[in-house]
């Protein structure tokens, strides 16, 4: 599992894949959740705007990243 350090309150999870140099421009977010398997703290999740607080764990095609501040 990865460390992704945030020095804002939160981060949505379309910043968090464009952060993370999956994606080229922000506009692929939506296709990139659609075709990817994402999963916000165990569940399936495929809204780009959730928000993601410091101690979430974002699964993203099998590699986890933990949120903190």
């Amino acid at each position: 599992m990865k460390d992704v350090k945030i020095t804002t309150p939160f981060i949505t999870l379309g910043q968090l894949i464009k952060f993370l140099n999956l994606i080229g421009s922000g506009g692929e977010v939506k296709l990139f959740i659609m075709q990817n398997q994402v999963l916000f703290n165990d569940e399936p999740e495929n809204r780009r705007g959730k928000k993601i607080y410091p101690n979430d764990i974002v699964e993203i095609n099998g590699s986890k990243y933990r949120i903190v501040r």
